[in-house]
C-alpha cells in the first residue's frame, strides 16, 4: 500500500483526515492555510485568488471557525485532488500536516450518504474503503445483512417503500474491521400521474409532493404531507399560520382530535445544506357540525351538537367558502430562441427553465420545449389538448418571436419563413377554442413576446369563443408594444418572467397573482413607460394555480393519458459499464428540458497497471446535429449546459443533446474507452468500445417530427395556404423590395452604432420581443436599449437588413383562420 492516500480522490470526499488537516493548519502561523493559498494561486489549475482568500476569513464562523476548511472546500471544488495537496502540503514544508494525509491500515475515504429519492427509482449507496490487506464489504440494513451486499456500491434497481430505512457498511481489511456511518433512506410514493420524473441529483432538492387542501370536522384527525428528494436528505419544519409548529419536523404532519384553534394556512419549510425551499400554502378547514332535532328540543355539547330523536338530519356549518379543485394540472412551455431566419433570443431559455421548477411545485404536469418548428409546435400542442379534459387546469406559456393582429396572437416557430404570415405560425385563440371544447375548468395564458401588427399579414380572423368565465390571459406587454429581454453576457430572464416566477407560488386569485406582478413591473425602471404586462380575464370564481387536485369520475382516462405523458418524461436508468480491460465507467443522464437530454460520464475504476485511461461517447444519430466540438467536455458550460450544471455531478465529461423531438429512432450511439499500460513498450492507447441504446428519451417518445396526422384535433390549425398545403408558402423575391423605403426601415441588433452602450442587467432591457417601428427604435437607441427579436423580416441573412413590424402571440388569430381553414380547404 502507498504511503499517502489515494492520489486520485477529490479532497472533498476526505473526511476524517480532512478534518485533522484543517486543525493542524487553522493553528500553524507560518505554515498555514494563508501560505498554503499562496502556493496554490500560482498553480493556475486551481487558482486561487486574493478575493478567495477574503472569502475564507470572512467564512469562520459560517464553517465552524475554520478559515483552512473553506479553503480546502474551495480547492475541491475546483477538482483538486489529495496527489495535487500532498504536493501543495510538501512546497509549504508543515510536516505535521503531511502526517494526516498518510495512510492508515484501513482508511474509509467515501462514505455513504443518506438520501430520498421517489418509489421506483434507483438507489445507489457507496462506500469506498483502502488498507494493507484488500477489502473486504458487507451492507447492512438496521441489523440485517443486505443480500448481494457485498460490494463497494449498494444498488437498489427499482427501489420501492420496503426499501426505507437506515443502512451501514462493514469494511475489513485483513484483521482490521471499521464500519461506515449510517445512512437514511427515505422513499417517497409520488404517483404517475404527475406526469414528470424525479431524479434525485447530489446536493440539489426538489420538492416533489405538495400538502393539500383538508376540510374536517371536530375531532376527526388532520393528516398533511409534503416530501422532497435530495442527498442527504432534507429537513422539515411544519407551520400554521406562519408559526412554527413544536415538535413538527417529519415529512407528514398529523394531528389527532383536531379542535377550532387548528384551523388555518399551513405550510412546510423544506431545509438542506444548500439551500431552503417552501410548500404551498394550504388552508386546513376545522368546520363544528351542527345537529338539529327536527321535532323535539336540541341538546348540544362542548365540542358538537348532536341529533335527538327520529326524523333529525345533520346540517354542516357552511359558513365558509367551498374549496374549489382542478382534476388535472397539465402546463405547456415552449421558448424559442435559435430562429433560421430571424434575430436569435436568450432570455425564452432561461424563462422556460425557471417556470418549469416553479409550476413542478404546484403539481403541474409540465413540458418544457426549446426551439420547436411550426409542425413540431402544433404537434406539441396537439398532445397538450390530449391531456385536457373536464375541470383541468390548463396553462400555456410561450416565449419567443410573435405578433398580434386584430386581437389576435401569433407564435412564431423557429423555421418561420422571413417575412412570414398566420400560415407560418400558430394561433392561440384557436388553441383556446380546441381547450374549450375540453370542458376545462381554468385556461391560462402567459404570453411573453410582442404585440406589434405584422404589416405583412392582412388576414382577419374571426374566430367565435365560447361565453366561458374560466379565462386568464397574461400578456408581458401591452397592444402595439414590445416584450424586452434584458442586456447581458451571461443568461438571464425577460422582464416578464423575472417578476412572474417570484409570486407564481402565492395562494391567490390567478388573476390577483398577475396584478401583483404588473405592480412589480412597474416598479422597474429600466422598461418604465416601455412594458408594462396587461391581464384579460373573464375568471368568475376564485380560481388559484395552488387549488389542489381531486381527480373526476374519468378516473381511469385520466390515468391512462397521464401514464403515456410520464413515459414521455422518464430519464434513461443509469448505468455502470464494466470492459474487458477491467476498467468500469459510470454512465449518466440528466434532463434539462423535456427535449434536453443532458449525458456525462465518468470513469469509476481503473485497472492498478492502467497509466492512462479516458472515456467519451460517440456515433449520435444524425437527427440530432450534435456538434462534436460540444461533446464530452470537462464542464457543463463547455457544452452549453449553463441551467443545471450545479446540479449536475462534478468530475465527469458531459455531452448535450438538443432538440430530442427530431429523434425518429432509438437512440444509439458508443462510448469509448482507451488507456495505455504502464507495462506497454509504446505509448499506443488500446480502444474498447459499447453500443449503447436508450431507447427514445424523454419527448422523443411523442414523434413531435411527424406530419400532421389525419383528423387531428390540431388539423383545424392548418391555414390557408400553409406549407402543409402549398409549397409556395414564402414570398418571391419581389416582395423583398418595399421595406426598403419609407417610414418602417429599421436597423437590426446585430448593426448597432458605437454610442449604444449596456448598463447593469438589472437596468436595462436588451430589446423587444417581437418587431418594432424606425421611431419607437430610435428612441430605444437614445435610452441604450437593443432590439431582440425580428418581426418577419425580408432581409437576406438572419438579423440583417430591414426587419417588418412584428407583433406578439394572440390565440384569437390562429383560431379563426383554422376555421376559415376548414371553410376553404375540406379535410
Amino acid at each position: 500500500m502507498a504511503e499517502f492516500l489515494d492520489r486520485s480522490t477529490n479532497i472533498n470526499l476526505l473526511k476524517e483526515p480532512l478534518k485533522k488537516l484543517c486543525e493542524v493548519l487553522d493553528k500553524s502561523n507560518h505554515k498555514g492555510w494563508r501560505k498554503l493559498g499562496e502556493i496554490v494561486d500560482n498553480d493556475k489549475r486551481f487558482k486561487v485568488s486574493s478575493d478567495d482568500m477574503e472569502m475564507c476569513s470572512l467564512k469562520v464562523l459560517e464553517l465552524a471557525g475554520s478559515p483552512s476548511l473553506a479553503l480546502l472546500r474551495l480547492m475541491g471544488e475546483r477538482g483538486c485532488t489529495t496527489g495535487y495537496l500532498i504536493d501543495y502540503l510538501q512546497i509549504l514544508g508543515n510536516s505535521e500536516a503531511l502526517q494526516c494525509l498518510k495512510a492508515t491500515a484501513l482508511q474509509i475515504l467515501i462514505q455513504p450518504q443518506s438520501v430520498a429519492l421517489v418509489c421506483g427509482h434507483n438507489l445507489r449507496l457507496s462506500c469506498h474503503a483502502v488498507g494493507k490487506s484488500p477489502v473486504q464489504y458487507q451492507w447492512f440494513k438496521s441489523r440485517e445483512e443486505v443480500p448481494n451486499g457485498a460490494s463497494p456500491d449498494l444498488v437498489i434497481s427499482p427501489v420501492h417503500l420496503k426499501d426505507a430505512g437506515f443502512y451501514i457498511c462493514r469494511v475489513n481489511s485483513g484483521d482490521v474491521c471499521e464500519f461506515s456511518q449510517w445512512a437514511q433512506v427515505d422513499v417517497l410514493n409520488v404517483g404517475m400521474s404527475y406526469g414528470q420524473s424525479y431524479q434525485s441529483l447530489d446536493g440539489r432538492v426538489k420538492l416533489v409532493i405538495q400538502p393539500q387542501f383538508q376540510r374536517l370536522h371536530v375531532g376527526e384527525t388532520l393528516q398533511l404531507e409534503c416530501g422532497a428528494v435530495g442527498r442527504p436528505i432534507p429537513r422539515y419544519q411544519w407551520h400554521q399560520n406562519g408559526v412554527p409548529i413544536p415538535n413538527s419536523t417529519k415529512r407528514k404532519l398529523m394531528i389527532p382530535h383536531v379542535m377550532q384553534e387548528h384551523h388555518g394556512r399551513y405550510r412546510c419549510e423544506i431545509i438542506s445544506s444548500t439551500e431552503r425551499l417552501w410548500t404551498v400554502e394550504v388552508d386546513v378547514v376545522i368546520a363544528p357540525r351542527i345537529c338539529v332535532q327536527i321535532t323535539g328540543a336540541m341538546e348540544c355539547s362542548e365540542d358538537d351538537i348532536y341529533a335527538i330523536g327520529e326524523g333529525s338530519s345533520d346540517l354542516f356549518l357552511n359558513s365558509i367558502p367551498e374549496q374549489l379543485y382542478a382534476t388535472d394540472k397539465v402546463a405547456l412551455l415552449i421558448g424559442n430562441l435559435s430562429y433560421q431566419n430571424h434575430p436569435q433570443l436568450k432570455a425564452p431559455m432561461v424563462d422556460v427553465y425557471d417556470l418549469t421548477n416553479v409550476l413542478r411545485q404546484l403539481n403541474f404536469k409540465v413540458v418544457s420545449l426549446l426551439d420547436l418548428t411550426e409542425s413540431e409546435m402544433r404537434n406539441a400542442v396537439d398532445e397538450f389538448l390530449l391531456l385536457l379534459h373536464k375541470g383541468v387546469y390548463g396553462l400555456l406559456y410561450y416565449a419567443g418571436h410573435g405578433y398580434e393582429n386584430y386581437g389576435n396572437s401569433f407564435m412564431v416557430p423557429v423555421d418561420a419563413p422571413n417575412p412570414y404570415r398566420s400560415a407560418n405560425c400558430l394561433c392561440v385563440q384557436s388553441i383556446l377554442k380546441l381547450m374549450q371544447e375540453k370542458e376545462t375548468g381554468l385556461n391560462v395564458f402567459l404570453l411573453d413576446m410582442c404585440r406589434k401588427r405584422n404589416i405583412h399579414d392582412d388576414s382577419t380572423p374571426n374566430i367565435v369563443l365560447r361565453v366561458t368565465a374560466n379565462i386568464v390571459f397574461g400578456y408581458a406587454t401591452c397592444q402595439d408594444a414590445e416584450a424586452f429581454e434584458l442586456s447581458s453576457t451571461g443568461f438571464t430572464n425577460g422582464v416578464f418572467v423575472r417578476f412572474l416566477k417570484k409570486r407564481l407560488l402565492d395562494d391567490e386569485k390567478i388573476t390577483v397573482v398577475l396584478d401583483r406582478v404588473a405592480e412589480d413591473m412597474g416598479q422597474f425602471d429600466a422598461t418604465k413607460g416601455k412594458q408594462a404586462l396587461e391581464i384579460r380575464s373573464s375568471l368568475s370564481e376564485k380560481r388559484a394555480l395552488t387549488d389542489p387536485i381531486l381527480p373526476g369520475d374519468s378516473v381511469d382516462l385520466v390515468h391512462a393519458q397521464s401514464h403515456q405523458w410520464a413515459k414521455a418524461h422518464e430519464l434513461p436508468e443509469s448505468m455502470c459499464l464494466d470492459f474487458d480491460c477491467g476498467a468500469q465507467i459510470k454512465l449518466g443522464f440528466a434532463a434539462e428540458f423535456s427535449n434536453v437530454l443532458v449525458i456525462y460520464t465518468h470513469i469509476v475504476k481503473k485497472p492498478d497497471d492502467m497509466s492512462f485511461c479516458q472515456s467519451h461517447v460517440t456515433d449520435f444519430s444524425h437527427d440530432l446535429d450534435v456538434d462534436p466540438k460540444e461533446m464530452n467536455r470537462e464542464t457543463p458550460e463547455e457544452t452549453g449546459i449553463y441551467l443545471l450544471s450545479s446540479s449536475l455531478p462534478q468530475h465527469c465529461l458531459y455531452t448535450r443533446l438538443s432538440s430530442l423531438q427530431k429523434l425518429k429512432e432509438e437512440l444509439v450511439f458508443t462510448v469509448c474507452l482507451q488507456g495505455t499500460f504502464a507495462a506497454m513498450d509504446d505509448d499506443h492507447p488500446i480502444h474498447w468500445t459499447k453500443s449503447i441504446n436508450i431507447g427514445k428519451p424523454l419527448i422523443a417518445r411523442l414523434d413531435l417530427h411527424r406530419a400532421m396526422r389525419r383528423n387531428s384535433c390540431l388539423q383545424t390549425c392548418l391555414m390557408p395556404h400553409s406549407p402543409s398545403h402549398s409549397p409556395c408558402h414564402s414570398p418571391g423575391p419581389e416582395h423583398h423590395l418595399h421595406l426598403y423605403h419609407g417610414s418602417h426601415h429599421v436597423q437590426d441588433y446585430n448593426r448597432l452604432s458605437p454610442q449604444h452602450h449596456y448598463m447593469d442587467i438589472y437596468e436595462h432591457p436588451q430589446g423587444a420581443v417581437g418587431g418594432f417601428g424606425a421611431p419607437y427604435y430610435d428612441h430605444l437607441s437614445q435610452c441604450g436599449y437593443e432590439p431582440a427579436y425580428d418581426s418577419g423580416g425580408v432581409s437576406g441573412s438572419p438579423g440583417r437588413g430591414s426587419i417588418p413590424i412584428e407583433a406578439s402571440d394572440d390565440i384569437n388569430e390562429l383560431q379563426t383562420v383554422f376555421i376559415n381553414s376548414l371553410q376553404l380547404q375540406p379535410q
